[in-house]
Parts: C-alpha cells; sequence; structure tokens
C-alpha cells in the first residue's frame, strides 16, 4: 500500500525514483541520510540482458543530483533499466564511504537479484572502487562508469589546504575528511595502496573527463584558470586525474564537471556498457595515459585576514600577454582598488559567488588586464570588519614555461629552463598534529629544498619564487601536497 502510494506521488513529480524497502522519500525527495537507497520506478519493459544501474553522487552531494536538474534518471528509464540511488556521507573520505557503500552494494545486489553496474561521478568514483578493492563489494558488480572523476586528486584541494588558502577555506567549512582526502599527496597513497591490489581487475573501469570550465565568471571558470597549469581540465578535475591506466577511456568532451553526469551529455556514451553481453575480456589492458602532471608556473597566490586597509604587491614581467586578479573573500562586497606600475586605477571587479567544493559561500572579485604594464600592481583592499581572503593572480607569459617543479623521495627542486634566471625560493610546510595545524618554514639551497623528517602524514608544501631575468623581476607560486607513510616513503605527483 505504501509502495503504492509513493508511486502515485512520484509520477506528479516527473517519474522521481519509488520508494523501496531500504528508505522512504519523505516529501519530493530522499532525506539524504547516508545509507539510505532507493529505487527508481520500473520502466514497463525491462530487457533480461540490461544490468540495473546504481548511480553514485559525489563530494558535497546527495542522490538527488542524478534528477534534480538533470535528466540523468529520467533517461535512464526511457530507455528501459531499472535504477538504484545511494547516499553517502557528502564529507567523508572513501574509507568510510567505502565501507558504507561495500555494506549497500551487498543488499541492492540482492534486492536485484544480479550484479549491477556502478555509475559514479568525481569523488563517487573514488568511493566506489574503494568498496570494491578494499570493502570487497566486488562480487556484485558488473562494472564501473565513472563520470569525471579525480583519480589522482585535485590541485583544488591541494590550494585549499595551502598555507595562503587555509584562512578563507576554514572559515567557509569546506575543510573536511573528503576534500582533505583530495589532495594530490594523499590520493597518491591511495592510488598505491589500490593499483596494486588482487582486488582492483575484478570490475572493469570505464571512465570519462570533461574539458569545458564552465562559463565566464562562474566557479568552473575560476577552477579551470586555476587548474589550466595542470592541462586540460573541466573546472575542477583535470583530463589526466580523471584517467585510470588499467581502465578504458570511453570519452573526453566539452563538458564541464557538472554538465558530464546529465543524462543529454552522456547517457547514450556509456549505454551499451550497461549490458551483460558487453564484451570486458581484456579491459585491463589498455593503459590510456600516463599519470604524471605536466604543470607550468602559471598562477601567484597570497592570502590572509585583515581588517582596515591591506596592500598586496605583484610583480608582473615584461612580455605578459595577459594577468587575471581574482580576490577571493567571505565578503561580497569587498572594496577593492588595482593600481598598474603607474598609478593609473582600476576598481571594476566582476564578483561572482562560488559553488564549488572547495571554496563555496566565497566571492570572487576579478578583472583582467591585457598587455599589461611590467612592473609593480598592487591591489589595495579596504574593510570595516574582519575580512579572510586569498588573492589569485594568473598569468598568460612565456615565463610559464620557463619554470617548474619536481619532487623526488625527500627533495623538491626547481628547474630553470633558461640559464639567465635567478631564483629565491621559499618554502612553507603545513601539517596537523594532535589536532593543531604546525608550520615549517625551509630555505632553498642551490634552488633545492630538503623536506624535514616530519613524521606519518599529509603535508601541504607551498613554494613561493621571486626571481629574475636581465632585471625583469617575476613571482610565482607553486603548491603541492606530499603524503609520508610510517616507513617515511613519501608519496606526491
Amino acid at each position: 500500500m505504501i509502495k503504492k502510494i509513493c508511486m502515485f506521488v512520484f509520477a506528479l513529480f516527473l517519474l522521481l525514483p519509488s520508494w523501496s524497502q531500504a528508505g522512504s522519500f519523505g516529501k519530493d525527495d530522499p532525506s539524504g541520510v547516508p545509507g539510505q537507497w532507493y529505487v527508481g520506478t520500473t520502466p514497463s519493459y525491462v530487457a533480461p540482458s540490461k544490468h540495473p544501474i546504481l548511480f553514485v553522487h559525489g563530494l558535497n552531494s546527495s542522490s538527488n543530483t542524478w534528477w534534480n536538474g538533470n535528466n540523468m534518471y529520467d533517461t535512464a528509464y526511457q530507455n528501459g533499466y531499472e535504477t538504484a540511488f545511494i547516499d553517502l556521507y557528502p564529507t567523508k573520505n572513501m574509507w568510510d564511504n567505502g565501507a558504507l557503500l561495500s555494506q549497500k552494494i551487498r543488499d541492492i545486489y540482492n534486492y536485484y537479484g544480479e550484479k549491477v553496474v556502478v555509475v559514479a561521478h568525481s569523488k563517487g568514483g573514488i568511493d566506489t572502487q574503494s568498496a570494491l578493492v578494499h570493502y570487497g563489494a566486488y562480487p556484485y558488480v558488473a562494472r564501473v562508469i565513472t563520470l569525471s572523476t579525480p583519480h589522482y586528486g585535485s590541485q583544488l584541494a591541494d590550494l585549499a589546504y595551502s598555507s595562503w588558502a587555509g584562512w578563507l577555506t576554514g572559515i567557509l567549512g569546506s575543510k573536511n575528511d573528503a576534500t582533505y582526502s583530495l589532495q594530490t599527496g594523499y590520493m597518491s597513497y591511495f592510488r598505491s595502496e589500490t593499483d596494486h591490489h588482487p582486488n582492483v581487475n575484478r570490475n572493469p573501469v570505464y571512465t570519462f573527463g570533461g574539458t569545458k570550465r564552465g562559463s565566464f565568471g562562474s566557479s568552473l571558470y575560476w577552477g579551470g584558470l586555476y587548474l589550466s597549469a595542470y592541462g586540460s581540465n573541466d573546472g575542477a578535475v583535470t583530463v589526466n586525474s580523471s584517467r585510470l591506466p588499467y581502465g578504458t577511456e570511453l570519452r573526453v568532451g566539452d563538458w564541464d564537471h557538472y554538465t558530464v553526469k546529465e543524462g543529454s551529455s552522456t547517457f547514450n556514451l556509456f549505454k551499451n556498457y550497461l549490458n551483460e553481453s558487453t564484451n570486458t575480456s581484456g579491459f585491463n589492458a589498455k593503459s590510456v595515459v600516463e599519470s604524471n602532471v605536466a604543470e607550468n608556473a602559471a598562477s601567484f597566490v597570497r592570502g590572509g585576514e585583515f581588517s582596515g586597509k591591506k596592500h598586496e604587491k605583484v610583480f608582473v614581467e615584461e612580455g605578459a600577454q595577459s594577468v587575471t586578479f581574482d580576490w577571493i573573500s567571505n565578503h561580497s562586497s569587498s572594496q577593492l582598488i588595482l593600481k598598474d606600475p603607474g598609478q593609473k586605477t582600476n576598481s571594476i571587479f566582476k564578483v561572482k559567488k562560488d559553488d564549488s567544493a572547495f571554496f563555496n559561500g566565497a566571492y570572487h572579485h576579478k578583472v583582467t588586464v591585457q598587455d599589461p604594464t611590467p612592473g609593480e600592481w598592487t591591489v589595495e583592499a579596504s574593510s570595516t570588519s574582519v575580512e579572510k581572503y586569498l588573492l589569485h593572480v594568473t598569468f598568460e607569459s612565456a615565463m610559464n614555461d620557463a619554470l617548474s617543479i619536481d619532487l623526488a623521495q625527500d627533495e623538491i627542486s626547481l628547474k630553470a629552463k633558461d640559464s639567465k634566471l635567478k631564483l629565491q625560493p621559499d618554502m612553507i610546510i603545513e601539517y596537523y598534529k594532535n589536532g593543531k595545524l604546525k608550520k615549517s618554514k625551509v630555505k632553498a639551497k642551490d634552488d633545492s629544498l630538503k623536506l624535514p623528517k616530519l613524521g606519518e602524514g599529509v603535508y601541504n608544501v607551498t613554494i613561493d619564487v621571486e626571481g629574475s631575468k636581465d632585471k625583469n623581476t617575476f613571482q610565482r607560486t607553486f603548491i603541492k601536497t606530499i603524503y609520508v607513510d610510517a616507513a617515511g616513503k613519501v608519496y606526491g605527483q
């Protein structure tokens, strides 16, 4: 009786998933309680060869991401597929979510009496792989399809935990177990624990990646601008990170991090992989990518907190084609003035609220200058209350490719392609010990920075570089994370 009533209600809401014994929807939508799962309305005809689909959401999300403003659920229904949806912990790491998801996959398998195909968005793909590989759910899944999953982490997570951005992300509430685990250093450790595990090749994995950064001024556009130093991306995840060497890449397309999970965008591209007849023999033999990150020096970063007046100085080198100043703050009405080397002012900053996972709730105040005058630029900020901020400056310049960084086992080295470059790097290492944030500042020796022995944990490394070429000053910031295990082995990219 309850099931009939719920199905009648959901028909009024354009085929929202129907109720199962795993939990009810309450009004209109599922409750979002971690561990509850829901069965979609059964199509009038389901071919025996079609696997049911289990949809797994990503970071800071919930099961309704598949139908609220998204036609993925409806597209699957119209194509005759049975569906299930689950709510995981939106802010917990892959270990907590993997353990929970493993239990529920068994329940969903028993409900249908057959294996499911998992379609996972973003971090949901990492949670899924954790469930299959580390928590033994692989017998109940036919295969996995990941939509822009950061298999190697996200450099935006590194930025969020950096010494410059931590002031802001701390007050925004962006720091949690999930974002912490997505730092590239920790994900390198997760990959080492996962990619050589005996269970890793038991389920074929198919991947999608996106190359569209979102509309101008949006949080995905800003995220894409930051990630551009690491290659093509969808505003949140790089194409390199979306791939697995032993997986099969189905498509890299013109999607941003949100549109990649829409039914009208990708369903028809993976629906042939939802069927029992799909041939997956030898799936793990195809290597689609090298996971190394090709990084260039495109950014300068500063941040902190202030009240009253704040001046941030930025050196723009000769020959830069453009420079973008993005003042990211917890205030929507930051009073900003940009001054060029000749003291000419610009106060027209475009303001946009951020809705991304790492800086959700912050406000971007952005201005781009074409053919900037070389020399010292100044961002002047005024506030009558305490303001947390992050200044991200992006350069379009030949200097971006003149400098790179290399991570060895216990040493970080700056590599200059031009012998005329003179570098003055400083490195700050941040880490948590007994729940408290600690800092260690390291001076460079011959453009190399030796990592101190700090014990097991995740360490955020911020390297600020000021240099010159032919008396032309430039500034750049590199931000990386590393993971050190109990034996002292360093993991990073």
